[in-house]
């Protein structure tokens, strides 16, 4: 009776009856979302400033109902949302979602907890620690990465966040031992299909950006950095006065999953004193498979690596996963100590405090998720899970292959093919040619896909990943790209 009352009365901050109620409601509104996502546009169809033509110019003064929010988001929100759990979604990298990943959400969103160092929540600290390590011994990394080792894994929110705070530890050490003046000598080497997250790492560390190298690549390693190239880079670079210190290589780059040649790039690190980091962001999924682990081969070269389970491996977002071999690198350029947050256990250097790890203080539960994905799956489900994807790509590879006006444009790696229209021999701008298609294939709703640009042609990107995709919505993707070509072409 007591609930009942609560119930119909205001919301309360927190109320276990109320909580009950409400999030009852919007499960089944989030399972409802789920059952009819396909018939939703896939991309949105709104235009800018849609918005603020619905809704109000200023909060309500008083509270509303559940019911009348819930409808507002299904009446105004959903139309401005781009649907990247849809099955016709094949655009960018996969974003996946999945049930454990929804409820290790709810998990952390019920604790709440801001567990920035060990004492503030003990169990969000060495859960994180625990998973870590649970998903190094998976993909194969060398020891050195596990927590009972100088190294050890953390959470990051993305990619860009990993690549920055190891960034910033390389270049405080390497400024550790030819002084701080030497900062406008750093260089960085990558090749030019890494993800622009790099250079805007570079520009918060206050790095000279002449000195980001983006080293050039060709179809000749399919994308691929040279590990030659990146030799000559830093001998004429050293024969300037300059200091190399930083290299990204990258396992799947975005435009088209190159993978560059971790062993041989990691030994001429090694050899320059030059932090080797190695970009996983979505490929690292995929090597929880033992056939594709030899991708990691030279991993044990690298000083840290990162993939993004956000990506692939059906957690949801966010949860980038970064591996070091020497956590005291990174604790010692981001440490702070406030008196404020001193305690026995942090200052006794007992525990890992993961403030330390990161550039923000706060930091959620996120290891919750992770590991009720791992669990409730199991290493064997989510391996099934990217297998299923790669073939799909594989199957919709072959469609390609036997339609003579498309050609597929680099070799397919893992789930992402990257194929063109061909254009008739009087056509000049074929790249309008796919531009073309692209938006007329986007503007119908019913698939999402994404472009590149390599080697000055504009290239379409069919990444499988969505949980909810069969084999079905790639036959009916394929259909609208064959039927949109048909009336391109048939336009000239």
């Amino acid at each position: 009776m007591e609930g009942e009352q609560q119930s119909s009365g205001i919301l309360r901050s927190m109320d276990a009856e109320q909580l009950r109620e409400h999030a009852h409601k919007m499960v089944d509104f989030i399972a409802d979302y789920y059952k009819t996502i396909e018939s939703f546009p896939v991309l949105s169809q709104v235009q800018p400033g849609y918005l603020e033509k619905l809704l109000p110019d200023s909060a309500p003064d008083y509270p509303e109902t559940l019911e009348h929010v819930l409808n507002d988001v299904q009446e105004k929100i959903l139309p401005g949302v781009t649907h990247w759990q849809s099955p016709n979604y094949f655009a960018y990298f996969p974003s996946n979602s999945s049930i454990a990943g929804f409820l290790g959400e709810m998990l952390s969103a019920g604790f709440n907890i801001v567990g920035f160092s060990w004492i503030t929540s003990p169990a969000a600290t060495e859960l994180e620690t625990i998973v870590l390590d649970w998903l190094a011994k998976a993909l194969k990394l060398p020891h050195d990465f596990h927590s009972t080792g100088q190294g050890g894994g953390v959470i990051q929110g993305t990619a860009s966040e990993a690549v920055l705070v190891v960034l910033l530890a390389a270049r405080d050490k390497i400024l550790r031992t030819v002084g701080k003046g030497a900062l406008p000598k750093l260089v960085t080497y990558a090749s030019d299909q890494t993800h622009s997250s790099l250079l805007k790492a570079c520009q918060i560390g206050g790095l000279n950006p002449e000195f980001c190298r983006s080293l050039k690549t060709d179809a000749s390693t399919n994308y691929a950095l040279s590990p030659e190239v990146f030799s000559e880079a830093v001998s004429r670079d050293i024969a300037s006065g300059l200091i190399p210190f930083f290299l990204c290589a990258t396992v799947g780059t975005t435009s088209s999953t190159a993978i560059d040649h971790l062993p041989e790039l990691g030994k001429i690190a090694k050899v320059k004193n030059i932090w080797f980091h190695v970009d996983a962001a979505y490929a690292g999924s995929a090597c929880v498979c033992p056939e594709y682990q030899h991708h990691l081969n030279g991993v044990d070269e690298a000083d840290s690596f990162n993939m993004n389970a956000h990506k692939w491996l059906l957690t949801n977002f966010d949860c980038s996963l970064l591996w070091v071999k020497d956590r005291s690198a990174l604790i010692q350029s981001l440490s702070t100590n406030p008196e404020y947050l001193k305690n026995k256990a942090s200052q006794g250097n007992m525990v890992i405090d993961y403030k330390d790890w990161q550039i923000p203080l706060g930091r959620r539960f996120r290891s919750l998720k992770l590991w009720m994905v791992m669990r409730l799956y199991g290493l064997e489900g989510l391996r099934n899970h990217t297998r299923n994807h790669i073939n799909l790509a594989a199957y919709f590879e072959d469609l390609v292959g036997q339609d003579p006006r498309f050609k597929v444009v680099t070799p397919r790696t893992f789930s992402l093919v990257c194929f063109r229209l061909l254009p008739p021999a009087n056509t000049e701008d074929t790249n309008k040619l796919n531009r073309d298609l692209l938006d007329s294939v986007n503007s119908t709703g019913s698939v999402f896909i994404t472009h590149t640009v390599l080697s000055g042609q504009f290239i379409l990107r069919f990444a499988v990943g969505a949980p909810l995709t069969e084999q079905r919505h790639v036959d009916a993707a394929w259909r609208i790209l064959q039927e949109k070509a048909t009336a391109l072409l048939g336009s000239l």
